[in-house]
């Protein structure tokens, strides 16, 4: 399919990237300044020792893909870091033509004494901002030949934590040190769901979603019921990790007891071998229903190629994803970079390693695309998103007319 969908194509049309951590995704010079300014010991200094030692492209489990964050997270616990992070990652998106992005990360990992939510907060959005207005006062937004940048904050929870996460959670720890882990988990969720409520409504920051991020197997969603229905009766649009390290179930529960407007990962969406609830007399029935029913509702899938393929045991190959199923079944499905710095990839990357792998039309890849920007929690009244949506359009299709003779007999 490469020679069909030319790479120069997909580098050119405006893309989405609705499933982009902050803090897998800084710069690596960037991670490397920090450390030395702010006193963080990295196992090297030099960008290809931490590209040997810790940023690889391959891992051997999902929690050797996890040990970066200890060092990203421990340099950005600065309002001028944080700020200085989601400008380059903005600028570094818009570079490749992403035009929209949903940045999410914990807040809670980052607060501490001196630096609370609300200023956590607002540091993100400043260096977004920064970059979008630059972007969106140059010649090609103003003169309606590009379209502008747009991004909104998803916050997220975490399913479970240690005090070595960080200040806040070391004291949350201290405060619940007689209830058990759930109780303790649901209480950190809660806590940070009505703290973006509240900020969201008080100071106008775009604040579109709220997220559940961690180890699945055994820390299920529905323990933070309450965070989700706190999520659901304020109108915060809502996502949740799931199927991504654990069964079909843990997407019914995503969807049903989280309201789940959209899903992250998905991985095992089909995978009938997985469902262990006994009252389920048809698995492959199940999954096939469930499936159905994410196709019918649109709930978009936020699928990560990359990094499934780094931190899933039996998936080596694009070939072996189920993202061809779920194109297959008609579901609404995005591909996102899930973190550009710890998986070494870009939203460009992504769709070239699906179309050098998987069979699409013309219409198929560019419904993959556009569903990025409709299935956006946007940062404002759907009327503007429609309009928004539609000069994505316009600009995927005049470049598609520029491109005419290099896609021609791809149908």
């Amino acid at each position: 399919m490469a020679e069909r969908i030319p790479p120069g194509f997909i580098a050119q049309i405006p893309k989405t990237d609705l499933h982009l951590h902050l803090d897998g995704s800084l710069r690596l010079s960037s991670l490397i300044d920090m450390a030395r300014a702010t006193g963080v010991a990295l196992p090297s200094q030099e960008e290809a020792g931490l590209r040997e030692r810790v940023f690889k492209d391959r891992y051997r489990d999902l929690p050797e893909y996890l040990a970066g964050f200890r060092y990203t997270c421990a340099v950005l616990q600065n309002e001028e870091n944080l700020e200085r992070a989601a400008c380059e990652l903005a600028e570094d998106c818009l570079a490749e033509n992403v035009r929209y992005i949903e940045v999410r990360f914990a807040p809670q990992l980052h607060v501490r004494k001196h630096l609370g939510y609300e200023q956590v907060l607002r540091a993100v959005a400043r260096g977004l901002e920064r970059a979008a207005t630059a972007h969106n006062r140059g010649p090609g937004v103003t003169g309606g030949d590009d379209v502008p940048f747009a991004f909104g904050l998803i916050v997220c929870a975490m399913r479970r934590f240690s005090a070595e996460m960080g200040a806040y959670f070391a004291g949350l720890i201290d405060r619940f040190r007689f209830a058990p882990p759930e109780e303790l988990y649901a209480a950190a969720s809660l806590e940070m769901v009505r703290a973006a409520v509240a900020i969201r409504d008080e100071t106008g920051l775009p604040i579109v979603g709220f997220d559940l991020a961690g180890e699945e197997a055994g820390y299920p969603a529905g323990a933070h019921r309450a965070a989700y229905a706190h999520a659901h009766r304020n109108f915060l649009l809502k996502t949740v990790h799931a199927g991504e390290a654990y069964g079909p179930e843990s997407i019914f529960q995503a969807i049903t007891v989280c309201h789940a407007n959209r899903i992250g990962h998905g991985t095992f969406l089909f995978d009938h071998r997985l469902v262990r609830d006994t009252s389920i007399a048809d698995p492959r029935r199940y999954v096939e229903q469930l499936a159905e029913y994410l196709a019918n509702r649109r709930i978009t899938v936020e699928v990560c190629l990359t990094s499934n393929l780094q931190t899933t045991p039996g998936i080596a190959r694009v070939a072996d994803h189920p993202v061809r199923q779920m194109i297959g079944h008609g579901l609404s499905v995005c591909l996102c970079t899930d973190n550009r710095l710890v998986s070494h990839t870009t939203a460009t990357r992504e769709l070239q390693r699906l179309a050098e792998h998987v069979p699409l039309t013309r219409e198929q890849f560019r419904n993959l695309v556009v569903a990025g920007f409709k299935g956006a929690f946007f940062p404002g009244p759907y009327r503007e998103k429609r309009g928004y949506v539609r000069r994505v359009l316009d600009r995927y299709e005049a470049i598609e007319r520029d491109w005419a003779k290099e896609i021609e007999g791809w149908h």
